[in-house]
């Protein structure tokens, strides 16, 4: 399964999760956005940090990162430097490879939900 499919899957999932109030969460876009009328990628926004979760979720006072990968997909060295920061601050941070890694991450009886 591809990456963006394994994301849209991840994402339906907790829009259910987010209805049910048990938790917020964002899908962070931080891939430059190509400019078709300069020819060229527009660079990060101001603040915006290369390697930053796919996915950041607020819940039981707790921040957890996910970043989503295909089967085969590896983490740069950036997305490791990004993990190492999540878990010095206390906060959680995953590699994902499917919806059913996410569930069990935050299945009922889990400290998160």
């Amino acid at each position: 399964m591809k990456e963006i499919e394994i994301q849209s899957s991840i994402i339906q999932y907790l829009q259910i999760l987010e209805n049910q109030n048990k938790i917020f969460f964002q899908r962070i876009n931080n891939i430059p956005v190509y400019d078709s009328k300069h020819k060229k990628y527009r660079s990060m926004v101001k603040g915006g940090k290369k390697g930053f979760p796919d996915i950041l979720i607020l819940t039981a006072g707790k921040i957890i990162g996910l970043e989503v990968k295909s089967e085969t997909g590896k983490q740069s060295k950036e997305q490791k430097e990004i993990e190492k920061k999540f878990k010095q601050h206390g906060q959680e941070y995953f590699v994902v490879r499917s919806l059913q890694e996410v569930i069990a991450i935050l299945s009922e009886g889990s400290e998160y939900i």
